[in-house]
């Protein structure tokens, strides 16, 4: 038997949970399904995670560390606040499409019947990006490149067409891609 590295396990049943959430069906993940995916015990998933809402607070936490990674790359690499918006739109659903079972997790599909935290900790991270799109348009606006009373008002519609991009994406079974005819739809979005 082979022996893993400290963290390598935790690391190996995230991705074994993220794995089990790209499938189409989307079927209620138990512990042992997960621990029989994984040959191991659910003793053995409870030596590195105290809960099940634990394991998927670790596929949050990545999704966060990503996602608002990215975003600050973005914003730090750009200094026009409409191309700020447009790449930050665009990376959204370029995560999503590169990883349908996160996707999953961010709309809260995953979550139904786990704790109620977990999908209180997505709506958080929703209303992050929406102000972090609402900052990049306060600078477009400062440039001179947008209205600033229409920048809360943009920014809103820009994190509906994210959400609603994922929400089509986990229900058509990750066959309608998020990023199908998107720059188009973010650039009319975007336009003065």
């Amino acid at each position: 038997m082979a022996t893993t590295k400290p963290g390598e396990r935790k690391l190996q049943i995230l991705q074994t949970l993220a794995t089990m959430l790209e499938q189409p069906k989307g079927e209620k993940i138990t512990t042992a399904a997960l621990a029989a995916k994984l040959g191991v015990s659910e003793a053995a998933l409870y030596r590195h995670f105290a809960s099940k809402a634990q394991m998927f607070e670790g596929l949050i936490e990545f999704i966060e560390t990503s996602v608002f990674g990215l975003i600050n790359q973005i914003t730090e690499k750009e200094e026009k606040g409409l191309l700020q918006a447009q790449a930050v739109a665009l990376m959204l659903l370029n995560f999503a499409e590169r990883n349908p079972g996160m996707t999953r997790v961010i709309i809260g599909d995953a979550l139904i019947n786990e704790d109620e935290r977990l999908q209180l900790r997505m709506n958080q991270f929703v209303d992050r990006i929406e102000m972090s799109l609402k900052q990049a348009l306060r600078i477009a606006a400062s440039q001179g490149e947008a209205n600033e009373q229409e920048a809360t008002i943009r920014a809103n519609i820009l994190t509906s067409f994210v959400l609603g991009r994922w929400q089509r994406f986990a229900k058509t079974r990750f066959q309608k891609k998020p990023c199908d005819d998107a720059a188009q739809q973010i650039a009319l979005i975007l336009a003065p």
